[in-house]
């Protein structure tokens, strides 16, 4: 008796497979947090040190470069750099280590940070350090200082 019920009809299948792809990509971004001295005294003599840091995120495995300019003070280089107050100019350095040996600049391969990104921030600090006994005037010296992330 239930042989002779309707059986439903059966729709014919088929099917195909496709890719799924993505390429990711190297990509880096960089902030810079400002370098406050603080107050320096020409007739100390003494250095005045400083540090700050530098927030690093990239792709996780890409390469990359962190370089520093020599800043806006005329005649400045990586190794002497320059704030300015008016006609009245500072000399400071940017270092990568803590002992303040390696003068941080932007020579790829030569006075740069290198590094690989995780894909989670990374902090990079900046030594600073002005140099003792330099006869200027009193008053407020500011430079601007590019930091450039090559990857």
């Amino acid at each position: 008796m239930l042989l002779s019920l309707p059986q439903p009809l059966r729709a014919a299948t088929d099917s195909d497979t496709f890719q799924v792809t993505a390429s990711v990509l190297a990509a880096c971004s960089i902030t810079a947090n400002d370098l406050n001295f603080g107050n320096y005294n020409p007739v100390s003599g003494t250095p005045l040190n400083a540090a700050t840091t530098l927030e690093i995120t990239c792709t996780n495995g890409a390469a990359y470069e962190v370089g520093l300019s020599a800043g806006l003070g005329a005649g400045a280089s990586v190794a002497t750099r320059f704030m300015t107050n008016g006609g009245n100019q500072l000399a400071y350095s940017l270092y990568s280590d803590a002992a303040r040996t390696s003068i941080w600049g932007e020579t790829a391969g030569i006075d740069t940070v290198s590094g690989t990104g995780s894909g989670a921030l990374q902090v990079l600090t900046v030594y600073g350090q002005i140099p003792g006994g330099q006869s200027v005037p009193a008053g407020l010296y500011t430079d601007t200082v590019t930091a450039t992330i090559t990857y």
